[in-house]
This record gives C-alpha cells, sequence and structure tokens, in this order.
C-alpha cells in the first residue's frame, strides 16, 4: 500500500493530523464544513493542475511564456475604468512604498514603530483637507468595504434600518454591500432620471426608519449628482443621515460632498497615485466631522498627534483605541483587521506632491477632457449620450444608432491597439477619461469609432 501523501509546504496535511482535527471539531469529513456552499459553485473533484515542473527556472520559463501573450496598451489608448483606473502615478511614489519598512511591515506599521503611525497621520491630514473633513480612518480593504462600513455607522447611530440608494451605483459595488448589510439592513433602490437622483422620489422614500441616504457622486456613470444639497435638507429634516460616494482625485475642481450636506463621506483611494494592476490596488476611506457622535461609530484605526514629556516633542498614536476590534474583540462594532495602509502612504506622498494647485490641476484637466470626449464622440451620427447629467471622468454612449453593438467596437479597437470602454450593454459603453488621454488619444478613438461606422455601413 502507497504511503498517504504530506505536502511539505501545507500545514495539517497528514492524515492523522486531519483526523484529529475532525474529531476535535464533531465533523464527519472536511466535506462538512463546506455544506453550505451550493454544488453549482464548487469544483467538482481535483482540479486540472499540469504536471509538477522540476525546478524553479522551469517555473520562471513557463511565467514567463505565459506573460509573453500579454499586449500591453499605451496609457492614452486606454479608455477603461468601471472603478479601477489608469491615473498618472509619480515615480516617487513607487520609490517610498517600496522601502522595505513601509513594505514588508505587518499592518503597514509594526505597533512601535511611530515613524508610520506619523506617515498615515498625514495621510488622514492630507484627505481630511480634500474632503473638507475633520476625521479620516486609516485605509479599510477598499471602498466597497468603505460603503458598507458607513451605512453600518449610520444604522447604529439612529437605531433605524432602511437605506434608501439615489444614485446609480457601481452593481458589483451594491452586490458587495448587500453582502455586508444584509438582512440586518434593507436596501431600497430610487431609479434615477437622466442620470441624477429623483429628488421627489427619494424624498417620498425617506421617513422614520431611514437610517441612511446613500448618495454617489460621481455615480457609476460618471455623473454628478447636481441635488445634493436638496436631497440632504430632505434627509436631515427626517433624522436619516447622509452617506456620500466620492473620488477624491474629482475634489480638487468639485465642491466636496461634506460642504453639501454630507455626514459621511466614503470612497477609494485607488486614484490617488495607486496602479491600476489587473484590478488594482484599492484602499477605502471613511471621513466624518469631529463630532464624538460619528466618531466613536468608526471601527477603524485612527492616529492623532499628542505631546510627549518632552517639551516640544510630539508622539503618534491610536486615537479612541477602544473603539476597535483590537481592543474590545468580540464586542467590537465591526472587525478590523489587516488592511490597506501600505496604499495610505502611497496616497500620502502622492497628494503631497500634488498640494491644492495640483489637485485642482488635475481635476480641471479630467473634466475638460471628459467634456471634449463626449462632444467628440456624441457628434458621430448614431451616437447618443444615454443622460443630461455633467460628468467626470465616465460616461455612457448608446452606440445603437450605429447599427454597432459594443462588442464589435470592443473587438475591432482592440484589434487597432485601443481599449475603447468597458461594455455595459448590447450598445451601451462606459468609456472613462483620465489626465492620460489626451487630446489627440481621444480624436484617435472617434476616428476610429467613425470609420467603424462607415465601413459597417451604418
Amino acid at each position: 500500500m502507497a504511503e498517504p501523501f504530506v505536502h511539505p509546504y501545507l500545514p495539517n496535511s497528514a492524515p492523522f493530523v486531519k483526523a484529529a482535527m475532525l474529531a476535535e471539531t464533531g465533523a464527519e469529513s472536511v466535506e462538512d464544513f463546506y455544506a453550505d456552499v451550493p454544488s453549482e459553485l464548487r469544483v467538482d473533484g481535483l482540479l486540472e493542475l499540469p504536471a509538477a515542473l522540476p525546478a524553479e527556472q522551469d517555473l520562471v520559463a513557463h511565467v514567463t511564456g505565459l506573460l509573453e501573450g500579454n499586449r500591453p496598451v499605451p496609457a492614452g489608448r486606454s479608455f477603461l475604468g468601471c472603478g479601477t483606473y489608469r491615473h498618472f502615478v509619480p515615480a516617487v511614489v513607487d520609490e517610498v512604498i517600496n522601502r522595505s519598512e513601509f513594505l514588508t511591515s505587518y499592518a503597514g506599521e509594526p505597533y512601535e514603530d511611530h515613524g508610520k503611525f506619523q506617515a498615515l497621520f498625514e495621510y488622514q491630514s492630507l484627505m481630511a483637507e480634500l474632503l473638507n473633513m475633520d476625521v479620516v480612518n486609516v485605509p479599510t480593504y477598499d471602498g466597497y468595504q468603505a460603503a458598507a462600513t458607513a451605512l453600518s455607522m449610520a444604522a447604529r447611530m439612529t437605531g433605524r434600518r432602511r437605506i434608501v440608494v439615489a444614485s446609480d451605483v457601481h452593481p458589483d459595488k451594491i452586490s458587495r454591500v448587500r453582502d455586508f448589510v444584509e438582512p440586518a439592513l434593507e436596501l431600497v433602490v430610487v431609479a434615477t432620471v437622466n442620470g441624477t437622483a429623483d429628488l421627489a422620489a427619494v424624498i417620498e422614500q425617506l421617513d422614520d426608519d431611514t437610517a441612511a441616504l446613500w448618495i454617489e457622486t460621481p455615480s457609476f456613470f460618471g455623473a454628478l449628482e447636481t441635488s445634493l444639497p436638496g436631497l440632504a435638507e430632505a434627509a436631515h429634516r427626517s433624522g436619516t443621515v447622509v452617506v456620500a460616494g466620492t473620488d477624491p482625485i474629482a475634489l480638487g475642481a468639485i465642491i466636496p460632498p461634506a460642504d453639501q450636506g454630507a455626514d459621511i463621506v466614503c470612497g477609494d483611494i485607488q486614484s490617488l497615485g495607486l496602479h491600476q494592476w489587473f484590478g488594482g490596488a484599492h484602499g477605502g476611506f471613511i471621513a466624518v466631522h469631529d463630532d464624538p457622535r460619528f466618531v466613536m461609530e468608526l471601527p477603524s484605526r485612527l492616529f492623532g498627534l499628542a505631546a510627549t514629556d518632552v517639551d516640544g516633542e510630539y508622539g503618534f498614536g491610536d486615537v479612541a483605541y477602544e473603539r476597535t476590534s483590537f481592543a474590545v474583540r468580540e464586542e467590537g462594532k465591526e472587525w478590523v483587521g489587516t488592511a490597506a495602509a501600505l496604499w495610505g502612504v502611497a496616497a500620502a506622498v502622492y497628494l503631497s506632491l500634488m498640494g491644492p494647485a495640483g489637485m485642482a490641476e488635475i481635476g480641471e484637466t479630467i473634466l475638460a477632457r471628459t467634456d471634449y470626449a463626449i462632444r467628440s464622440l456624441t457628434g458621430i451620427d448614431g451616437i447618443d449620450l444615454v443622460d443630461t447629467a455633467p460628468h467626470f471622468r465616465e460616461f455612457v454612449v448608446d452606440l445603437e444608432g450605429t447599427g454597432l453593438s459594443a462588442e464589435q467596437v470592443i473587438e475591432r479597437l482592440r484589434g487597432a491597439g485601443i481599449e475603447p470602454g468597458v461594455e455595459i450593454g448590447t450598445h451601451r459603453l462606459l468609456v472613462c477619461v483620465t489626465e492620460q488621454n489626451t487630446k489627440s488619444d481621444i480624436d484617435l478613438l472617434a476616428a476610429q469609432l467613425g470609420g467603424l461606422r462607415e465601413e459597417m455601413g451604418a
């Protein structure tokens, strides 16, 4: 009889160890632990893996061969966004975060390394200034978690259970939020009109069981919410907390949600010095006013500044540590583990380099190029903008009048070295424009689309 296989790198793979663990838990087999996972989501049998390679150099050659199949697209010819964006990353950002004291540290900061505490304090301070808020957390995993946490905070504060969603939210984001808050909280989605909130319909949904009004600006389609002040005023009349999701890259050029009535502002810092990286480096932020009711509901770590016993010396450390699951364990309001502190350091470097003038310039540049792209593409016969809202960075065009499907456009333009956008419907294309897409890049996209329309005989 063959000896049972014990993997050299996987702990607890010896059969007698597995048997002891099953006996301790009272399970009949490992399958018992996965009984609640639907069968259609599970792999039936073993994975079809290739034979093991004999040496490291063989593995390197194999992976290199796979990577050679990738075709890089120049930054200006990529119009892909949809939640992960190709903004320019200054070289110094990568230089700083690749230093070993930042890159290899657990949670981004050893517990006694106050230099990293200071780096994250500076991140919080820079974000607070950009958002015009008083308190910003150390980054959560991503913007999806930040939104779910912000809505949960509102529910805990108010003791209510309804969340009214007034904007077009990224489908993956709202799916993640539902996973996080349901069934304890109920999400009520109110359809938008021409890309922005239907003010009258939203107001009808606000009642004494509404914990939060959730508004995204820019929305999934890049629409900027023009009625945020009116929405916030109506929400506050019913005792509802206003949670606004935003992208901080825009806030040098548009009015921050905090100045329009938002109580909690959340989002993702991927645009601030973080690469796309096949899905992006993401980190979520949550910002609140300096109000103990809000601050004490934040589950995330906060770093603050305090004087030491030495005159003129300052130190950096946790603020209100008793809020966190680190302090009270299972009694915590929400679990917080190893998060995205490294990306907070990256965003701090980016913001310090840009400064207020740089953030204003990049915001205005993206606004201008977005408008130019909209006018260029909708100037082609048969291509229409799907709404009338003002847009930042992204917009949706309807191709039905050209006789082209979004899939056809993507396939043909990809062959020409252009990524024209993301298909979000048979004839609908979500187009993203950043500061890396120049006027000539946009002109090339429009020319290729126009030429394809003529070629297909529309």
